[in-house]
């Protein structure tokens, strides 16, 4: 299956039914390659005191060095995003087929202010992304890569005032692929930017999945200082988006980034995105080297 960049996917994504990729290593078996992860469980501090994880008996965590080992050696990614490290199911492998894990990563916008969170239109706001994924879809078939649709929410829009987190899920088709596959997010609102938790599998592990994300929701917090409710009006930087552009992605198109994002499929079995600005640094050298490539005779 082939997957895609979009303004609406723009974390880690792993494919359904990918699970199973060899690593890198012709001399390495799946099973040889898990022993060397180190996995860690119990609290964990993310990014150098900016947030704590407190992980139950049913999760554990790898740093992100050990994580950019899965994600390049094991599922065949690009080397040099950044991540804060993956969270997996306690009782399943990143090797095995039907595996899944949830990165972990930061963006550093600003804060995001959450007035009107309640008064969005959801159901609008779903109608607009498939309109934009349409429009997408005629600029990545010219550059010969697969469509996607939105075939719906899988977990619609839910904003908790209280705690400051945002979650939602998505079910998306592919063009080559007979299967659905979810898309489920979770943004975490702090002083200085957003936590970001992506998981990816296949839609028919939507319940599995829910109930995972669910419970890692209260167990993510920003450590003091970093919380939202330690934005100081008038010095800190405010976010030029808001909680509906969270959901839609429509940063991006904000950024002039809209017509590299939109062609930025690539043919890796597990592709992997990571935030804006490191999606949009990937894509304009990736894009540059395929410009300045020489072109074979008689292309």
């Amino acid at each position: 299956m082939k997957w895609l960049w979009t303004l609406l996917v723009l974390a880690y994504a792993v494919p359904a039914g990918a699970a199973a990729a060899a690593p890198t290593s012709p001399e390495m078996t799946r099973e040889e390659f898990e022993s060397k992860l180190t996995y860690q469980k119990g609290k964990i501090e993310l990014g150098s005191g900016l947030a704590t994880l407190n992980l139950g008996p049913d999760f554990r965590y790898l740093d992100p060095d050990q994580t950019q080992r899965v994600l390049v050696d094991l599922w065949g990614n690009p080397p040099g995003a950044e991540t804060l490290g993956m969270i997996l199911p306690a009782d399943v492998s990143p090797a095995q087929d039907g595996g899944w894990g949830v990165i972990v990563t930061y963006d550093e916008d600003g804060y995001v202010d959450d007035g009107g969170a309640e008064k969005i239109d959801y159901a609008k706001l779903l109608t607009e992304m498939k309109e934009d994924v349409h429009k997408a879809n005629e600029e990545r078939t010219k550059h010969g890569y697969e469509t996607v649709e939105i075939v719906g929410w899988a977990e619609p829009p839910r904003y908790d005032r209280a705690s400051h987190k945002l979650y939602w899920a998505k079910d998306l088709k592919f063009e080559s692929g007979t299967d659905h596959t979810l898309n489920y997010n979770i943004r975490v609102l702090g002083r200085r930017g957003v936590l970001v938790l992506n998981a990816v599998s296949g839609v028919d592990q939507l319940a599995g999945v829910r109930t995972s994300m669910q419970a890692l929701l209260p167990e993510i917090e920003f450590k003091e200082g970093h919380r939202y409710t330690d934005f100081i009006p008038g010095k800190d930087k405010v976010a030029e988006y808001g909680i509906g552009a969270l959901v839609a992605g429509t940063l991006a198109a904000k950024a002039g980034l809209f017509k590299v994002l939109l062609a930025g499929l690539l043919a890796f079995k597990k592709a992997v995105l990571i935030g804006i600005a490191a999606i949009g640094a990937f894509l304009r050298k990736f894009f540059k080297k395929e410009d300045t490539a020489p072109q074979a005779p008689g292309s």
